[in-house]
C-alpha cells in the first residue's frame, strides 16, 4: 500500500467543518449569537479550514502566532507558517474574551462560530513590510491588508458551512482527505502539485509533464477563490484543462482539483504556504515556475525558488521542484527553459518531448545542473496575459506553439460571449 506524505504538523488532517449531524443544532445557536461579517479574504480562509487545508490550525491566530508568522514564518509553538491566518473586526464591534461569535459572509450567511479567546492590534506595516515586502496600497494584498479592521479576534472555528463551492463546483472541489484517498486509489506514493488561476498554455503543459518525470501523478490545482480583474473564470478554466488532459496527457497521471483560496500575491512567501497546505493535500512536490504567486514587479522572477534554500530543513516536508522560465524555442526545435538548451556545440540536443522533460526534471530536482539556454529572445516565444487578451479580443491567430487549438478554441468563445 502506498504511503502519502504527513499532514503538516500534525498526524492526521484537521478539518474545522462540523459533522452533519451536529451543524443544524450549532446554526440553532449562531442565530442567537452577535454576528460578525468577513472579508471575501477571511471568508476563504475559514473554508481552507473547514476543509483541513490549514492543518494543524484550530482557528484564527493570536497576536503570538500573528508576529511569529510574520518575522520568523513560525508559530509560538515552533511550527513553520509563513503567513498569518487572522480575523478583524471594528474597534467598537465590542465582543469579550470568552464570548461567541457568528461568522457569515458579506451577504450574511452565517458560515461558521468563534470562540474568542484573545483580542489584539496589530502593526499593519509591519505585516506589510515582512509577509507583502511593500507597503505600497497598490498591491491588492497590501490594500486588503490596510482596510482591515483594527482588532484581530483570536479563537478556534467550528465551521457551518463551506457557501457556494461544494455545489458550484461538483466534483471539482475536492477536500484534503479526498485528495488522499484518490491518491491513495491510484496507488501513487508521490504527487507533485500544480497550481494555477489561469487557463494551461503550452509552458504550462510541459511544466506539469516535467512534474510527471519526478512522480506517480499530477494534481492540477486550481484557484477558485476571487481573483484579479481580467482572469479567466474557473468554469471555462475547468473545460480547457480537461481538454489538455483528455488529449495530451498519458491516462490515469492527472487530477484536476479546485480549493477556495483567495491569491494574496504575496510572492515567495505565498509560495512557501501553498507548498505547506499542499502537504495536508497529499502532494510530495510543488512546481514552482517563474514569478509564483507574484505580481507586477514587487518580488524578483526568482525569489520563490530561492526562499525553499533559506527556510531550515526542518520546516516542510514537501519539496519544491524548481523550473525556470519556459517558454517555446524556435532555436532548440521546441519547449525549453531558461536553464535548459536543447542544442550544445553547434550540435541539436533531444528534440522529443520525452527527453525534454527528463533533462528539465533533473535539473528540477539538483541531480544535474542548468545550462542556459544560449538563443536570443528573437527565436523564443512568449506572449503575456495583457497581449493575449488583446489577441482574443481582436479574433487574431493564436501560435500553436503557445497554446494547443482545443484550449484556443473554448478561450475564444468565452471572449467572443463576452465582448
Amino acid at each position: 500500500m502506498p504511503t502519502l506524505i504527513s499532514p503538516h504538523g500534525a498526524s492526521a488532517l484537521k478539518p474545522l467543518l462540523l459533522p452533519k449531524e451536529q451543524r443544524d443544532e450549532a446554526l440553532k445557536r449562531a442565530r442567537t449569537l452577535k454576528r460578525l461579517p468577513l472579508s471575501s479574504r477571511e471568508v476563504s480562509d475559514l473554508f481552507m479550514l473547514a476543509m483541513g487545508a490549514y492543518t494543524p490550525l484550530e482557528g484564527f491566530m493570536d497576536a503570538a502566532d500573528w508576529r511569529g508568522a510574520c518575522l520568523d514564518m513560525r508559530l509560538e509553538n515552533g511550527l513553520f507558517w509563513p503567513l498569518p491566518i487572522t480575523l478583524s473586526c471594528s474597534e467598537d464591534f465590542g465582543v469579550a474574551v470568552g464570548d461567541e461569535v457568528a461568522l457569515t459572509d458579506e451577504g450574511g450567511e452565517i458560515l461558521g462560530i468563534l470562540t474568542v479567546t484573545q483580542t489584539y492590534a496589530i502593526d499593519k506595516a509591519l505585516e506589510c513590510r515582512e509577509v507583502y515586502r511593500t507597503n505600497d496600497e497598490a498591491h491588492p494584498g497590501v490594500s486588503k491588508l490596510m482596510a482591515q479592521g483594527a482588532v484581530n479576534l483570536a479563537g478556534p472555528v467550528s465551521v457551518l458551512s463551506e457557501g457556494h463551492f461544494p455545489q458550484t463546483y461538483r466534483g471539482l472541489y475536492l477536500r484534503p482527505a479526498e485528495t488522499r484517498s484518490l491518491f491513495a486509489e491510484r496507488g501513487w506514493s508521490t504527487v507533485a502539485a500544480f497550481q494555477t488561476r489561469n487557463p494551461m498554455h503550452r509552458s504550462h503543459e510541459f511544466l506539469a509533464k516535467v512534474a510527471l518525470e519526478v512522480c506517480d501523478g499530477v494534481l492540477i490545482h486550481q484557484v477558485l477563490g476571487a481573483l484579479k480583474q481580467g482572469d479567466i473564470p474557473a468554469d471555462v478554466r475547468v473545460r480547457a484543462i480537461d481538454w489538455l488532459v483528455a488529449n495530451h496527457f498519458p491516462p490515469g497521471r492527472v487530477i484536476q482539483a479546485g480549493y477556495p483560496i483567495e491569491m494574496r500575491y504575496a510572492g515567495p512567501r505565498e509560495a512557501l504556504l501553498h507548498a505547506l497546505f499542499r502537504q495536508n493535500f497529499g502532494c510530495s512536490h510543488l512546481v514552482i515556475g517563474r514569478d509564483h504567486a507574484g505580481l507586477g514587479g514587487y518580488y524578483g522572477p526568482y525569489d520563490a525558488h530561492r526562499i525553499f534554500d533559506e527556510i531550515g530543513a526542518d520546516s516542510l516536508a514537501i519539496r519544491p521542484l524548481k523550473i525556470d522560465d519556459t517558454f517555446h524555442c524556435f532555436d532548440c526545435g521546441g519547449m525549453a527553459t531558461g536553464n535548459v538548451c536543447f542544442a550544445a556545440d553547434g550540435e541539436e540536443g533531444p528534440l522529443d518531448e520525452e527527453a525534454r522533460y527528463r533533462a528539465v526534471a533533473a535539473v528540477a530536482t539538483g541531480d544535474t545542473a542548468g545550462r542556459p539556454c544560449r538563443h536570443g529572445d528573437d527565436g523564443k516565444l512568449r506572449i503575456s496575459g495583457t497581449r493575449l487578451r488583446e489577441m482574443f479580443a481582436g479574433g487574431e491567430a493564436i501560435p500553436p506553439e503557445y497554446s494547443r487549438d482545443g484550449v484556443v478554441a473554448i478561450l475564444q468563445a468565452h471572449y467572443d460571449s463576452t465582448s
